[in-house]
């Protein structure tokens, strides 16, 4: 990502699916000399009368300082089959207090969708093409700064 901060520029992250529902692993940022730990856990799957549940931790927000981490709940739901929203809240090791972020995706084709996410304190665009095990997303971070990331399951 182009930009003076270290966290963001470059980062790498690598997670195993022990259970359908739980995965975990690394987040490594070289910029910043960095590594820590990821976990996600899909504590509720969605139904008809309850929003998906998911709990974690990564890296605290984009922009904050190396070394520190957050822990976060995020309910999400489906309101369409194009179109998700999700809304939570994090506890960050950086400001030592909630935000809450929320977001929308937006199906757009079979291989590309649209999403906008606020962090709980800057809004980020991101745009992906996703097809088979591989994934290329554009990032506008903080609506000013692009980025890329690419992905791959194995």
């Amino acid at each position: 990502m182009g930009t003076d901060a270290k966290r963001p520029r470059w980062r790498f992250t690598g997670a195993y699916a022990f259970t359908p529902r739980f995965q975990a692993g690394l987040e490594f940022n070289p910029a910043a000399g960095e590594v820590g730990p990821i976990a996600n856990w899909v504590a509720l799957t969605e139904t008809d009368r309850w929003p998906m549940v998911t709990l974690g931790t990564s890296s605290d927000r984009i922009f904050s300082p190396p070394g520190t981490q957050s822990v976060y709940v995020t309910a999400a739901r489906s309101v369409s089959t194009r179109a998700a929203l999700y809304g939570g809240v994090s506890y960050g090791g950086f400001e030592r207090r909630p935000v809450f972020p929320w977001g929308a995706n937006l199906r757009l084709a079979d291989t590309l969708d649209g999403m906008v996410m606020h962090d709980g304190r800057n809004t980020h665009l991101m745009l992906t093409h996703a097809a088979g095990d591989h994934s290329v997303t554009l990032l506008w971070v903080k609506t000013r700064y692009l980025g890329v990331s690419i992905g791959r399951s194995f």
